[in-house]
C-alpha cells in the first residue's frame, strides 16, 4: 500500500526536526473555545448535509469541517495571523467512538478528511519560501478508559478491546493523512494503555503505508498529584510510551499553567526528545470561562522556556489567537530545549516508575501470581476467585516485590482469556497496579493478550532463539510495538544450554539479533540463564549452580547494558515441601548470583530469608553444593535437610537469635529496637564483662554505632533510629546503679560530643527537637534537652554550666524566629563561642542566614531535618572538617544576604490593594443564621469518635517518612517502616482511647458579626449595637500575574458593615493535650524516647481531627450542611463549604490573634488551656481558629504587606507599630 508522496513525508519530517532545533515553535490555540463564541443553532451544525438527523448534533464540533467549514476556515486564519507555525486540524473527537454519540460512525473517514483538507488550504495560503506552516492532525482520547473499567462493580470489564480501538484510530488516522496532514497530533492522553493502541495503530499505519510522518504524543495531569487519570506519573507515563518512533512528547490542557510546572520540569528532564507544551488559560470559573488573559499564561510559559523545558509551544481550553500572538512574541528570543540523551538505566513502570540504578539493590519479581508455581494461586484462578487471587497479588506487592510476574499457564485453562481477566482486575488496585508487570508464558498468544492490558512498560518472560531466529525476530519486534522489555532464555536450536559456554554463545547471539536487526536497546533486554535444579543425584546437574554463577560477568562483557534474571525457586526443586531448606538455598543462592552482578530474579518477595541468619552448617552444606566441594556434599545437604524437616521459617527468632553470643544478642536487640530481653541481657553481661563500663562502651556501643551507619546510609529509618535509642536508654539505666564515680567520669568521657537543645521561650511544640537529640544519641553524642519555653538566660546558663560543644534552637511559630535571633546576640554578648543549630517548622536557610547569622560571630547552620544533623554535628566537632564546613556555610550566607532584595517580589500599594478587594453582592445573599449566638463548652469528650477523621499524612511527616497517606505505606523505600509506624500509633491509640490517657475538649461560639474593611467586629447580641471585640485580617499586596484577581482579607467573606445583610462569624479552640505530659513522663522515665514522641505525635493529629469533627458540627449547627460529610478523606481533603483559618497560618499570620478568641470564648474560665506570652496555644496538642460560612471563603496567603498596611494595622489593634512589626515579621517586604 505505498503512497506517492512517500519521499515528500521523509523530507518534511527531516525539515520538521531541524526546526525543532532551531527555534521554539508555536501551535495554534483552542479550536472549541473559538467555536463557542459562534453562538450556532442545532440547524447551523446540521447545514445543508444532515437536515433529517436523527440524533441532535448541536455540541459536534468536528461535524463543523462538513456543514460549515468557512467558520473552520477562519478560525485556522486567525491563528495563523497571529505567529502560529501549527495549526490542528478540527478532529479532536472524530474517532467511530466519539461519533457514535451522536451517530455518525459512518462519517468518521469523511470528516477528518475535510478537517485535514481545510487545514492543508489555509496553511498553504500562509507558507512562503522562508516558512512553512504545518498542519497536525488533532487525535483526542476518545471516551475510552482500556486501564479502567467503567463499573466499579465489574473491575475487569473493558467497553472495547486493544484491537477494535487500535481499528479505530487506524481509520482516524487514514482520513487525516489522506486529507494532507503534515503530522499527527495525539493530545489530552488521560489514560496510556489507550494511547498506546493510538500509536500501535499509527506504527500498523506506517507500515501499510510505508512511510513515517512526524507524531507528537501529549498527556494531561488534572490535579495536583500530577497523575493522569490512570494514576501514572509523568515518569512513568513518558516510559509507556517510549518505545513509539516519537518526534515529540508534550502535556496539555490540566490545571492552570502556573500549576503544571512540577509535571513539566519531570517529564521535559527525562524525554530524550523535543517536548510539547500547550496549556489552558486558566481553569474555568463559575461561568466556565477563562480567566487568564494572553499576558498573563504568554508570561508562566516564558519561564518554562528560560527554564530550558519547551520546544514546542501553544494554547489549549480558553486560548485564543491573542494568546497565540503574546506566546509567539515572548518565545522570539528565547532559545530552544536541548533534548537530554538517551536514559541508558533499565526502566520500567506501572502507575510509577522503576529505574534500576547502577547502586539499586536487587530486583525482586513477585512470583506468586503463577499457576504453575504456586498451588493456592491456581486453585483460586480455576475456581474463579478473582478476588482473593487479587489479594495475593497485593501481598507480594506490600511484601517487597519489585516487578509482579503473572503467569496463567495451565492446560486447562483458557489462558489468554483469563491473562487478561487477572490483570484488568489487578489494574484496579492501586498498591498493585503502582508496579511492572511481567506477562509471564511460554505461549506467545498468552504474552501478546497480556500485552494488550498493561498501561505501562512492563516485561515479556520469555523469548528465546528455540525456534530459530525468525521467530525470535518477529516476536520481539512485536513485544517493542507495544513497548514491554523482553527476557531472553538461554535456549536454542539445540536445546537449554546448561554449560557456561552454551549460555554465554546463545545470548550473545540473542543480543546482537536484537540490537541490530529488531532495534531494541540493551537496557531492555534481560537473559535468563537457566538456573535449574541441584542437589538431584544425578552427576550432570551438580555443576548447574555453579554455571549459572559463573557466566553472569560472560554474558554482561558479551552483551553490555543488558541485565540477568532468572527463576530462583527452580535451583531448590528437589527440597519441595522443605520450606526450611528450600528458602535457605534461595538466600545462599541469591547471595553468591548477586555477588558476581544478578540484577533480578522471580522470587516469593514475602519470604525471603537473610543469608547471614542462616545457621552455618547448612549454609556450608549448601554452598558445598552450589560450589561442587566434596564428594558428599549432596548426601551431607539431604541428610541436614530431613533432619529439619517440618521447622518453619516464622519469625519465631526467640528461639533462634537468643541462641546467639551475649554480645550478638544485645546487638540483635538494639538494631531490631527490641526490649523485652534486655533486663535478662544485661543481668548476664554484669556476670560477664569486668565493670558496667565495659559493657557500654563494648557491645552496647557497637550495636548504636552500627546504627548510627545505617541511618545515615538510608538503610534505617527515624522511627527504627528511635526504638534503638529505646534500648540503649533502658540498658544504660538498668547499668547505672551498678557504676561507681570512676565509670560515670570515664562514661562522661567516651561521649563524642556534649549537646544543649531547647525550643525558645513562648514556643511549646517539642516533637521535632526531641527526634533530633534521640538521632543524635544514636550517634553517642549526650544530649542536655532543657524542655519547651527556654529563656535566653537559662540556655546560655546551662550552656556555660554543662561546657557544651554545640546548642541547638527549635521552633514551631513564627515569633520563635525572633527569640532565635535574641538568643544569638546574647551570645555574641557574653563572647560565647559554641557554634549555634537552628530548626524547626518556622525556620530556614534564608531567615537564617540574614536574621540571624550577623548577630554571632561564631558558626550559626540550619539544620532542616533530623537525619542532616549527625553529618553537621560531626563536621564540627572534628577539627579538620569544621573548618571547610563554617567556611562553605558562611560563603552561602553572604551570598544570600548579597543576592537578598526585599522589594524584588513586587507589591501594589496598600490603597490599590483595598481598592481591588474581593466584591460579592451581599444583598443578593441570605447568610445562614446559626442554632444560637455565644459560646458552649465541652470537655471530657470522647476521642473514640475522632479516629475515622485523622489525618495520617502528617503524622507520617513528624517521623519524616514522605509521602501521602495511604499511599506511604506502598512506597518503595519507606512503606515497610511506614506500615510499622502505623501499627504502633494505631496500638497506642487504642490504649489512649481505651485507658482515657487524654481527653478532648471543643469551645466554640457563633457570633453577629460585620466587616470594615479589614477588621470583622463582634457584636454581644443580635441588635448588633453593642461591640463584643474585633479581629483584625491582613490584605494581600503581592501582584497578581491576571490584573482582574481581588486581593484577599479574611473579612471580605463576612458581610460589610454597609450592607443589609446581617451576618455571623465562628470561634473555636480545641485540645488533646491534657494528659499527655503525664504519660511522656512516665514513658521517659523508663528511658522510652520512641513512645514518648509517637503519644505526642498522635495527640496532634487526634488535636487536627477534633477541629475537623467540630467544623462538621458546626457547619450543621449554622445550618448550610444538613447532613455530615460522608466521606471522611473528602472532609479531610475540606472539600466543603466554609473554612477554618487559624492565626498563625498563611491567611491568618499574626499569633496574637488568638488573644480575642479566647477572651470571647473564655477559655481559661473552662480549660486548662492557655497561651503563652508568645501566643503557644498549651497544651500543644491544641488548635484555635474562625469558622467562615460563606461560599466564597477560601484559604489564600497574605504574602508581603507594606510600611502602609503595618501602620494602619498597629493603629487598628491599638499597639505599637515595632510591636506590629515583631508579629509580622516574616510579611514585612
Amino acid at each position: 500500500m505505498k503512497d506517492p508522496n512517500k519521499a515528500n513525508c521523509k523530507s518534511l519530517t527531516s525539515q520538521f526536526k531541524r526546526l525543532l532545533n532551531e527555534r521554539i515553535v508555536i501551535l495554534d490555540g483552542a479550536m472549541g473555545s473559538m467555536l463557542q463564541t459562534k453562538n450556532l443553532t442545532e440547524e447551523d451544525f446540521r447545514g445543508d448535509l444532515f437536515p433529517n438527523h436523527r440524533i441532535e448534533l448541536r455540541g459536534c464540533n468536528d461535524l463543523l469541517c462538513l456543514t460549515q467549514p468557512n467558520i473552520v476556515r477562519d478560525i485556522h486564519r486567525n491563528y495563523l495571523s497571529a505567529g502560529a507555525d501549527i495549526i490542528e486540524t478540527n478532529t479532536f473527537n472524530s474517532t467511530r467512538f466519539s461519533m457514535a454519540d451522536y451517530g455518525l460512525q459512518t462519517s468518521v473517514a469523511e470528516i477528518n478528511r475535510a478537517g485535514a483538507s481545510i487545514a492543508r488550504k489555509v496553511a498553504d495560503e500562509f507558507t512562503t519560501k522562508t516558512r512553512r506552516r504545518w498542519v497536525a492532525g488533532s487525535i483526542g482520547p476518545t471516551n475510552i478508559t482500556l486501564s479502567l473499567s467503567p463499573d466499579v462493580n465489574r473491575p475487569a470489564y473493558r467497553t472495547h478491546t486493544f484491537d477494535e480501538v487500535v481499528e479505530g484510530y487506524y481509520e482516524q488516522i487514514e482520513g487525516l493523512f489522506k486529507g494532507g496532514v503534515d503530522l499527527l497530533l495525539i493530545e489530552t492522553a488521560f489514560d496510556s494503555l489507550t494511547l498506546k493502541a493510538c500509536l500501535f495503530a499509527v506504527e500498523s499505519f506506517s507500515l501499510d503505508y510505508e512511510i513515517q510522518l512526524p507524531v507528537i504524543a501529549s498527556g494531561t495531569f488534572s490535579d495536583l498529584s500530577y497523575r493522569t487519570l490512570s494514576g501514572q506519573t509523568p515518569e512513568a507515563f513518558y516510559y509507556s510510551i517510549e518505545h513509539a518512533n516519537l518526534t515529540a512528547v508534550g502535556i496539555n490542557c490540566g490545571l492552570a499553567p502556573q500549576d503544571m510546572r512540577p509535571a513539566i520540569e519531570q517529564m521535559s528532564k527525562i524525554a530524550p526528545i523535543h517536548f510539547c507544551c500547550f496549556l489552558n488559560a486558566g481553569l474555568p470559573n463559575e461561568m466556565g470561562q477563562y480567566d487568564q488573559g494572553p499576558a498573563e499564561v504568554a508570561q508562566t510559559l516564558r519561564s518554562y522556556a528560560e527554564e530550558g523545558f519547551l520546544n514546542i509551544v501553544g494554547g489549549c481550553c480558553g486560548t485564543t489567537p491573542e494568546h497565540i500572538s503574546a506566546i509567539a512574541k515572548t518565545m522570539a528570543e528565547i532559545p530552544p530545549r536541548v533534548p537530554p540523551d538517551s536514559i541508558s538505566k533499565p526502566h520500567f513502570s506501572g502507575m510509577d516508575s522503576l529505574v534500576i540504578q547502577p547502586d539499586s539493590n536487587f530486583t525482586l519479581i513477585g512470583e506468586r501470581t503463577n499457576v504453575t508455581g504456586s498451588r493456592k494461586f491456581a486453585r483460586l484462578i480455576t475456581n474463579g476467585d478473582y478476588e482473593s487471587a487479587t489479594e495475593i497479588a497485593r501481598q507480594q506487592a506490600l511484601g517487597g516485590a519489585n516487578i509482579i510476574d503473572v503467569n496463567m499457564d495451565e492446560g486447562l485453562l483458557e489462558s489468554e482469556e483469563i491473562m487478561q481477566v487477572f490483570l484488568n482486575r489487578i489494574a484496579a488496585e492501586p498498591e498493585i497496579a503502582r508496579l511492572p508487570i511481567m506477562v509471564d508464558s511460554s505461549k506467545f498468544s498468552v504474552i501478546e493478550a497480556g500485552l494488550r492490558c498493561l498501561q505501562g512498560k512492563g516485561i515479556v518472560n520469555s523469548l528465546s532463539l528455540k525456534e530459530g531466529e525468525q521467530v525470535l525476530i518477529d516476536q520481539a519486534k512485536s513485544c517493542r510495538k507495544y513497548g514491554a522489555a523482553v527476557v531472553i532464555m538461554a535456549f536454542d536450536e539445540s536445546g537449554q544450554a546448561t554449560s557456561i559456554e552454551d549460555k554465554v554463545r546463545i545470548c550473545a547471539r540473542a543480543y546482537q539479533i536484537l540490537i541490530t536487526q529488531v532495534g531494541m536497546a540493551p537496557h531492555d533486554i534481560i537473559f535468563d540463564p537457566n538456573i535449574l535444579t541441584v542437589a538431584t543425584g544425578m552427576e550432570e546437574h551438580a555443576p548447574y549452580a555453579l554455571n549459572f554463577i559463573e557466566s553472569i560477568q560472560a554474558i554482561k562483557t558479551k552483551c553490555p547494558g543488558s541485565l540477568i534474571s532468572g527463576g530462583i525457586s527452580n535451583i531448590s526443586f528437589s527440597f519441595r515441601g522443605n520450606e526450611y531448606v528450600r528458602r535457605a538455598i534461595h538466600a545462599v543462592f541469591l547471595y553468591h548470583a548477586i555477588q558476581r552482578g544478578m540484577d533480578m530474579g522471580i522470587v516469593n518477595a514475602g519470604q525471603l530469608a537473610v543469608y547471614e541468619d542462616i545457621p552455618e552448617i547448612l549454609r556450608k552444606n549448601i554452598e558445598n553444593v552450589f560450589f561442587m566441594r566434596g564428594e558428599n556434599a549432596t548426601e551431607d545437604l539431604l541428610e541436614f535437610a530431613q533432619s529439619v524437616r517440618g521447622k518453619t521459617n516464622e519469625k519465631n527468632d526467640d528461639i533462634d537469635w537468643r541462641k546467639e553470643s551475649l554480645a550478638d544478642r544485645l546487638s540483635y536487640s538494639l538494631l531490631q529496637g527490641r526490649t523485652e530481653f534486655i533486663e535478662i541481657d544485661i543481668a548476664e553481661a554484669l556476670q560477664t564483662y569486668g565493670r558496667p563500663l565495659e559493657i557500654i562502651e563494648g557491645p552496647l556501643m557497637d550495636g548504636m554505632n552500627r546504627v548510627g551507619e545505617l541511618f545515615g546510609s538510608g538503610k534505617m529509618f527515624l522511627p527504627q533510629v528511635v526504638k534503638s535509642a529505646r534500648v540503649m536508654k533502658q540498658a544504660v539505666a538498668l547499668l547505672e546503679p551498678y557504676m561507681n564515680s570512676q565509670d560515670g567520669d570515664a562514661k562522661q568521657t567516651m561521649t563524642r560530643g556534649k549537646i544543649l537543645l531547647a525550643t525558645v521561650r513562648g514556643d511549646v511544640h517539642d516533637i521535632g527537637k526531641n527526634i533530633v537529640g534521640v538521632v543524635l544519641s544514636c550517634n553517642n553524642y549526650e544530649i542536655i534537652d532543657l524542655g519547651v519555653m527556654v529563656q535566653a538566660e537559662n540556655i546560655l546558663r546551662t550552656a556555660k554550666q554543662e561546657s557544651v560543644d554545640i546548642i541547638g534552637l527549635s521552633g514551631l511559630i513564627t515569633p520563635s524566629l525572633d527569640e532565635m535571633v535574641h538568643v544569638a546576640k546574647e551570645l555574641k554578648r557574653q563572647n560565647f563561642n559554641t557554634p549555634l543549630l537552628i530548626g524547626g517548622a518556622t525556620t530556614s536557610i534564608r531567615h537564617t542566614a540574614i536574621k540571624i547569622a550577623p548577630e554571632y560571630d561564631e558558626p550559626i547552620l540550619h539544620v532542616a531535618d533530623a537525619s542532616r544533623a549527625p553529618s553537621v554535628v560531626t563536621k564540627l566537632m572534628n577539627d579538620e572538617h569544621r573548618e571547610n564546613l563554617v567556611i562553605k556555610t558562611q560563603k552561602e550566607q553572604e551570598n544570600i544576604r548579597t543576592n537578598y532584595n526585599p522589594t524584588s517580589q513586587k507589591i501594589v500599594s496598600f490603597s490599590e490593594a483595598q481598592s481591588k478587594s474581593l466584591r460579592i453582592n451581599w444583598d443578593d445573599y441570605s447568610a445562614p443564621k446559626p442554632e444560637f449566638t455565644g459560646a458552649r463548652h465541652q470537655t471530657n469528650f470522647n476521642l473514640s469518635s475522632l479516629v475515622s477523621y485523622i489525618d495520617w499524612s502528617p503524622f507520617f511527616h513528624a517521623w519524616q517518612l514522605r509521602g501521602s497517606y495511604p499511599r506511604i505505606l506502598s512506597d518503595e523505600s519507606v512503606g515497610e517502616e511506614a506500615k510499622k509506624l502505623l501499627k504502633d500509633g494505631e496500638k497506642l491509640l487504642n490504649k489512649i482511647i481505651e485507658e482515657n490517657w487524654l481527653s478532648g475538649e471543643i469551645h466554640y461560639g457563633f457570633f453577629p458579626a460585620q466587616s470594615l474593611n479589614e477588621d470583622i467586629i463582634l457584636y454581644t447580641d443580635e441588635s448588633r449595637t453593642n461591640e463584643l471585640g474585633r479581629l483584625h485580617t491582613l490584605r494581600q499586596q503581592t501582584t497578581k500575574r491576571d490584573p482582574s484577581k481581588p486581593y484577599y482579607a479574611l473579612s471580605d467573606f463576612v458581610a460589610p458593615l454597609d450592607s443589609s445583610t446581617l451576618d455571623y462569624l465562628g470561634l473555636f479552640a480545641v485540645s488533646t493535650g491534657n494528659g499527655v505530659d503525664k504519660h511522656t513522663e512516665i514513658f521517659e522515665k523508663n528511658h522510652d524516647d520512641y513512645n514518648s514522641i509517637l503519644l505526642k505525635s498522635i495527640a496532634d493529629r487526634l488535636a487536627e481531627a477534633l477541629a475537623e469533627y467540630a467544623h462538621e458540627l458546626i457547619r450543621k449547627e449554622w445550618g448550610y450542611e444538613k447532613e455530615p460529610t460522608s466521606n471522611k478523606q473528602d472532609l479531610i481533603r475540606e472539600k466543603y463549604q466554609g473554612i477554618r483559618p487559624a492565626p498563625g497560618y498563611p491567611a491568618c499570620p499574626d499569633h496574637s490573634e488568638k488573644r480575642t478568641i479566647f477572651t470571647l470564648l473564655e477559655i481559661e474560665k473552662y480549660s486548662k488551656m492557655h497561651l503563652t506570652e508568645s501566643c503557644a496555644i498549651w497544651p500543644a496538642s491544641s488548635v484555635s481558629g474562625m469558622y467562615f460560612s460563606s461560599p466564597e471563603s477560601r484559604y489564600f496567603s497574605v504574602g508581603k504587606i507594606d510600611r502602609n498596611q503595618v501602620d494602619c494595622y498597629a493603629k487598628r489593634k491599638q499597639i505599637t507599630t515595632t510591636e506590629a512589626e515583631r508579629w509580622l515579621a516574616p510579611q514585612l517586604a
